[in-house]
């Protein structure tokens, strides 16, 4: 099974850049998108069932903002849309898919770069998503998370962490979340297979052009399995070459 996380920053506007092209050359079985800033009516969805792929959205209340999307060339025999918490399914962030025994589910973390109230909003979707995992895997021990979590975990991860100490999605409590999440039962499938590999971002800042040319990213996007799956990873790259978003798609073969 080989999956991609992308976060697209708007499908439409990723599709403007080639998006659909690059779904031609079958670059996954299982592509999950974060940030679509749409709804399944604002995109020609045929373009994605000629290519085989089922479609599943849950977007946000307010429009254009936030929002997943599951495209799967594998059917799921189930689908879940939210995790339960208002706040979390007003802004379309959580949706689940279940194939047999194994449960993917597609987050996309809060950020908390507008301010002092979205940082404390992230701290606590970041305690009730915790909650909520350890709820899910009594029943569904194989879970594959991923998507934009927007914290960039070590200093390895991120271009200058001197100069980002105090920036949130490198915060020390964001990164002592990542810790204690880690150790509850959590593989980082990225530093599993490459546990060395530096200069590996996902994301880059639009505010200055040279950024991504320079590669000054942070690794903000993850694929992180629950322990059961670990002994099947069997691949886990980056694809900083794909440019249809700030961030690039990530993988992972299982």
């Amino acid at each position: 099974m080989r999956i991609i996380s992308y976060n697209v920053n708007g499908i439409r506007a990723a599709i403007k850049k080639g998006f659909i092209d690059w779904l031609k050359t079958n670059p996954a079985d299982i592509i999950c998108l974060q940030e679509t800033k749409a709804t399944q009516g604002d995109v020609d969805v045929k373009l994605l069932e000629d290519m085989g792929f089922h479609h599943h959205w849950f977007s946000a209340q307010k429009k254009g903002y936030s929002g997943v999307c599951v495209l799967t060339k594998i059917k799921p025999n189930n689908v879940v849309y939210g995790n339960g918490f208002e706040m979390s399914d007003f802004e379309g962030r959580v949706i689940r898919a279940d194939f047999g025994k194994l449960t993917l589910i597609n987050a996309y973390f809060p950020s908390g770069t507008s301010g002092d109230e979205r940082q404390t909003y992230k701290y606590k979707w970041l305690d009730e998503f915790f909650d909520y995992l350890q709820e899910l895997r009594k029943t569904r021990p194989n879970i594959v998370l991923l998507g934009d979590y927007n914290i960039a975990h070590h200093p390895i991860d991120i271009h200058d962490p001197k100069g980002n100490k105090n920036s949130s999605g490198f915060l020390p409590e964001e990164r002592a979340w990542m810790d204690q999440f880690l150790l509850n039962g959590w593989v980082d499938s990225f530093r599993k297979i490459n546990p060395t590999t530096t200069d590996a971002y996902s994301w880059w800042s639009q505010r200055f052009p040279t950024v991504r040319l320079n590669n000054k990213g942070w690794r903000i996007d993850y694929i992180i399995v629950t322990e059961p799956l670990k002994k099947q990873l069997k691949d886990a790259d980056i694809f900083p070459d794909v440019k249809h978003s700030d961030h690039c798609p990530i993988y992972v073969e299982l």
